[in-house]
């Protein structure tokens, strides 16, 4: 009996490794695809769709256009990094220095200690929710697009994928359904106003702004300027 249950165990081992293997080495060739080719889609996106195509929601279908780095609003990419990341330039994937401060530091902050880089890993490849499973998987995914993309294309990437509303992704999406801008060229008041959606859209809402939004704007407005300005994107 005891001899079975070793040999089950090894064999489920190998298996369990095989697939880790596997997992890991299909993804990294996606990220090499995708460090020059658009984005099609998210797990986020096609998680949402297929919730939707089950309940019959049409109101729920995602909303989605690319937009290459060129075309995109450096205002809004200025204003995602004061919001979310502000030391994204400078780490690895994983930023120890804001870990610590989560862990000690209140949870009323308004920053988290998840970087841009992670929440790509999530959004592209992941599920929403908690747990160490989860969170594993997003940290050596994490240090995969570290390796095989740079800051600008992380960023890119972020913008074309992030959830500003119900049902828009992207900053196209959110120019277009949101802002109603069919140009997306954005003030530094619009652009903070949409990072402060991140990353709570479904509580935070762009098109019926609250109070509490709009104090989050001003903050992220105030950090873009502490950054001292769109010039800040030269360090990626």
């Amino acid at each position: 009996m005891a001899d079975m249950v070793k040999k089950f165990a090894k064999k489920l081992g190998k298996t369990l490794l095989f697939v880790g293997v596997a997992y890991f080495l299909t993804i990294s060739l996606l990220l090499v695809i995708f460090r020059w080719l658009p984005v099609p889609t998210s797990s986020f996106m096609v998680q949402q769709n297929i919730s939707a195509w089950l309940n019959s929601d049409k109101n729920l279908p995602v909303r989605y256009q690319w937009m290459a780095w060129d075309d995109l609003p450096k205002s809004t990419a200025l204003a995602v990094i004061a919001a979310e990341d502000q030391r994204f330039p400078n780490h690895y994937g994983l930023d120890f220095h804001a870990i610590r401060a989560a862990w000690f530091e209140s949870r009323k902050n308004k920053r988290g200690a998840s970087t841009i880089t992670q929440q790509v890993a999530k959004n592209l490849f992941l599920w929403s929710g908690r747990s160490y499973i989860r969170k594993a998987l997003e940290a050596g995914i994490t240090v995969l697009i570290e390796l095989i993309w740079s800051k600008q294309r992380i960023l890119e990437v972020y913008l074309n994928i992030a959830q500003f509303g119900k049902q828009d992704y992207g900053v196209r999406s959110a120019c277009t359904n949101l802002l109603k801008q069919r140009s997306c060229k954005l003030s530094f008041s619009q652009s903070a106003l949409l990072a402060s959606a991140l990353p709570a859209p479904s509580f935070y809402h762009v098109n019926r702004p609250s109070p509490r939004l709009y104090r989050k704007q001003r903050w992220i407005k105030k950090q873009m300027r502490q950054l001292g300005g769109i010039v800040y994107l030269n360090k990626l």
